[in-house]
């Protein structure tokens, strides 16, 4: 199949806060982005809202209940040599209950931890960084 008849598909991702204002980033143990620190999320299942995606694929990364803040930015990744078009919707988030666990440990996950955004690691996936930037954009403000 071309690129030419492929269409953009739709991705939500979390920026989740501690209270020692410290991000969750998770080292991606697949393609797309594989050996790459990740904001957690995932692809929109047909008929599901964004809102209840980010959620549903929070619970599924890293076992957390979390309540949305609001939309931080869009992403979007063009990559036409790996046939990928990707729009994601970037949400900020709290966490309600639970605590960080890798539930796809030797799956799609190969680690998790939590950054500062002063110490963040130099492989970022490309739709987390413009997360990144807007979140260290509005520190400057």
């Amino acid at each position: 199949m071309t690129s030419k008849y492929l269409l953009p598909r739709i991705g939500v991702g979390a920026v989740i806060w501690n209270e020692k204002n410290e991000i969750l980033l998770v080292l991606r143990n697949r393609n797309p982005e594989k050996d790459k620190w990740s904001i957690p999320g995932g692809k929109v299942d047909p008929f599901e809202s964004l809102e209840s995606c980010v959620i549903r694929e929070v619970m599924e990364e890293v076992n957390l209940e979390i309540e949305i803040q609001g939309l931080l930015c869009m992403a979007e990744t063009i990559r036409p040599e790996h046939e990928e078009h990707w729009i994601s919707a970037i949400y900020e988030v709290t966490v309600k209950s639970g605590e960080a666990r890798n539930m796809e440990s030797g799956g799609a996950i190969a680690d998790m931890k939590w950054f500062s955004l002063e110490e963040l690691p130099a492989n970022l996936a490309c739709f987390t960084v413009p997360a990144i930037e807007q979140l260290q954009h509005r520190r400057t403000l």
